[in-house]
């Protein structure tokens, strides 16, 4: 999917993505905010969207999203005044194929429901391990294609709808396997009926 057709879709789905996509996947969400906020530190969240999961991070964080959705973006800007979430330091509006920070400079960055939006979703992931610190992790929840059975049949199905949907349907798990400097470290399934993974990775310490 093409950056104008991303930015087109997400503009469509911003006045109702909180009740919709985003109050399916809260369940799931929270569980991945919990396990990163183990980890106090800087954290980068990839694709913020409209902030449903900015108000569960733990307070000690320091926390910068960023979106290429600028409906997105003012979605959660909104939530950071109406709750006063002192912990999220900056919302950003950027590609996520070229993230403007430096080398090693995040604890944790995470992607929650994105890489299977995103053009190149390689080049993003590859993005997303070159600003995590050595020994930080990268952290992602999203739904990946099925080899078999009836979900993924449907998937197939859905993929001519891409488009209108804002997704890729029949997303492969290798697209965010190929990292050699990631070791995974935990992978599971997330609500609603297991039909998210959960993805935890370690970045290799320099030698």
């Amino acid at each position: 999917m093409d950056l104008d057709a991303v930015k087109v879709s997400y503009a469509r789905w911003a006045p109702i993505y909180d009740r919709s996509f985003g109050a399916v996947t809260n369940r799931g969400r929270r569980q991945v905010v919990r396990y990163i906020s183990q980890n106090p530190g800087r954290v980068l969240e990839v694709g913020v969207g409209t902030g449903l999961a900015l108000p569960h991070y733990s307070p000690e964080m320091e926390v910068i999203g960023i979106d290429f959705s600028e409906e997105m973006l003012a979605k959660a800007s909104a939530k950071v005044e109406r709750f006063g979430l002192t912990h999220v330091k900056a919302l950003q509006q950027m590609d996520a194929r070229e993230l403007a920070f430096p080398d090693d400079h995040f604890d944790t960055v995470t992607a929650m429901h994105v890489l299977s939006v995103v053009p190149q979703p390689e080049r993003v992931m590859a993005e997303m391990v070159r600003v995590c610190k050595p020994g930080g992790q990268v952290v992602i929840s999203n739904h990946f294609a099925r080899d078999k059975g009836v979900l993924a049949v449907l998937e197939r199905l859905a993929v001519p709808l891409e488009k209108l949907l804002g997704w890729h349907s029949d997303f492969p798990i290798d697209a965010v396997m190929q990292e050699a400097a990631l070791q995974l470290i935990e992978k599971k399934p997330l609500p609603p009926f297991g039909m998210m993974t959960f993805l935890a990775f370690r970045k290799a310490a320099l030698a």
